[in-house]
């Protein structure tokens, strides 16, 4: 069997909601044509707090308390609790097919760490998996991830903190966790490392990790 077409489309700072829209589309897409390639959706968020399946835990008046923060307020069906996106922090959805890739979720995600682990030593830094879904450096997480499955087909997937404000983060409780935090690739090189920095190692490690061939049309 032929290795799978990765196509990476990239969104820019895009509005949450447009993001999802698009993702739709491709996840419909992929479920009528099994075969056909697969997305690698890249973007950054104006700043969003979204809610996954355990979404229970928040009323509706808590998370209009987070609305007047000036962010975007979100419910969705992605896995895990509550967690932040904007502007410096890298959001990568991954359209696949776990009938070609051979995996469960589990593993698939475990493939999202693995490529993960490959950006931070990309960049010199020491980062670690946990029982805790995300990929972490010591207590602090710097990639959450999240994700949907259905008829096989991902959608969702990981938000890498590149130079992100992190103080965003003390509003909330990021995926539960009370005695965690979270950082960044920037704040533990203690250099700046932007989005753009970021996309090209991640797109590499996630071809190597998924064994697919990688379309990027938008590579400059």
């Amino acid at each position: 069997m032929s290795r799978p077409v990765l196509e990476v489309v990239r969104l820019g700072l895009v509005p949450f909601a447009e993001a999802m829209q698009v993702q739709r589309s491709r996840v419909d897409q992929l479920k009528t044509r099994p075969g056909s390639a697969w997305t690698l959706l890249l973007c950054e968020h104006q700043p969003v707090y979204t809610v996954g399946l355990r979404s229970s835990l928040y009323s509706d008046q808590d998370l209009d308390q987070l609305r007047t923060t000036g962010a975007q307020v979100h419910r969705t069906d992605r896995g895990g609790l509550i967690t932040f996106h904007g502007p410096g922090q890298l959001v990568c959805y991954p359209i696949m097919h776990l009938g070609r890739l051979n995996k469960g979720i589990r593993l698939f995600v475990s493939s999202l760490e693995l490529s993960v682990l490959d950006v931070c030593r990309h960049f010199g830094l020491k980062a670690e998996t946990s029982p805790h879904t995300g990929v972490w450096v010591g207590d602090n997480k710097i990639c959450a991830m999240g994700v949907h499955c259905s008829r096989r087909v991902t959608s969702h997937g990981l938000a890498l903190n590149c130079d992100v404000d992190l103080s965003w983060f003390q509003n909330i409780v990021p995926c539960g966790l009370r005695d965690r935090g979270v950082t960044s690739l920037s704040q533990e090189t203690q250099r700046t490392i932007t989005v753009g920095d970021s996309v090209q190692p991640l797109v590499q490690a996630i071809g190597r990790q998924f064994n697919c061939d990688v379309i990027d049309q938008s590579r400059n």
